[in-house]
């Protein structure tokens, strides 16, 4: 009889622990700059705040739409997400979980420097996206003219811009994970990696701004999962490969080498830095063909993260 009630209690202890689960869905980009939140999901740091979430693959206006119309509670794409900001939907970014692009500067081999890509042709996805805007940023820490000494082109994907390249109609591209170890299999070096030359968030959270006044507690449990999620990933290598392996079904070698080409920019704390910020808000304001000036308070509420911060015994200026 005792060992029975022991079980009942055991079953209901863990029926009440399911249905207090509070059900999310965070929508995610495909890439692996946004892989945070994969990471919390399948080692359970989302589970251990208290959440039920499901994770949608989904970018760009749609996912800020659907972010907005309450289809979905949390997106973890930046760019995009400040366009719609700045076109009048109701959200804000509360947390920054990759301050610095993943974005690398891939050529055919005859180029031995930046320079020498003068007059040449530069392949991006499409015009306006992340990969043309720190492309731009790249060119012209070298010295050149973005405008003016190169020519750019949109070539769509990936795997698109490296067969161009092999073909002879691209000069240049502009590599994320894992198109750039795929490049330099196909012999395409890596002159300059974006990281090493600046910051400019990339990934974190976008939510309502009404779910900041009417779920605080719940945001900063989110918060909370992420930071947890980036602090493993740079501490636990093999562990964090096999999450690889298994949210983007590549072998070991891919994710192996994806691990070590982007972890450098995933940070440990959530925090957002501030002149990277900037430097987005005014190169998404020139797109856009926006003149007035726009205070980053109108855009972000970075309160939550603070807390979250504070809880998680992590001291930040």
């Amino acid at each position: 009889m005792k060992t029975t009630i022991r079980i009942l209690a055991a079953l209901f202890i863990l029926l009440t622990s399911a249905q207090a689960a509070d059900k999310i869905r965070i929508s995610t980009p495909a890439d692996a700059a946004h892989f945070t939140m994969h990471l919390a999901q399948r080692r359970g740091f989302l589970r251990e705040e208290g959440f039920e979430a499901e994770l949608i693959i989904i970018s760009g206006p749609v996912a800020n739409i659907a972010l907005s119309n309450g289809d979905t509670d949390y997106f973890t794409g930046f760019g995009s997400a400040l366009r719609s900001i700045l076109q009048g939907l109701p959200l804000r970014i509360v947390a920054c979980y990759r301050p610095m692009p993943h974005f690398m500067l891939q050529t055919r081999p005859e180029f031995k420097s930046v320079k020498e890509l003068k007059g040449k042709t530069i392949g991006v996805t499409t015009f306006g996206s992340g990969p043309e805007l720190v492309g731009r940023i790249m060119i012209k820490h070298f010295g050149l003219d973005p405008d003016k000494d190169v020519k750019w082109v949109a070539a769509g994907s990936g795997e698109a811009r490296l067969i161009r390249m092999k073909q002879g109609l691209l000069d240049a591209t502009i590599s994320s994970v894992p198109n750039d170890y795929e490049g330099r299999k196909m012999g395409f070096p890596v002159l300059v990696r974006s990281e090493d030359l600046l910051t400019y968030p990339f990934s974190g959270l976008t939510v309502q701004a009404k779910k900041i006044k009417e779920k605080r507690d719940e945001v900063k449990r989110v918060i909370r999962a992420g930071i947890k999620a980036n602090r493993y990933m740079r501490a636990n290598r093999d562990g964090t490969i096999a999450v690889l392996i298994a949210t983007y079904r590549i072998d070991k070698e891919v994710a192996s080498a994806a691990y070590d080409s982007f972890i450098k920019g995933f940070n440990i704390d959530g925090s957002m830095p501030e002149d990277g910020f900037r430097r987005l808000l005014d190169d998404t304001k020139r797109v856009m063909k926006i003149d007035r000036e726009v205070a980053l308070s109108e855009v972000s509420d970075l309160a939550i993260l603070k807390e979250a911060q504070r809880e998680l015994g992590i001291m930040v200026k």
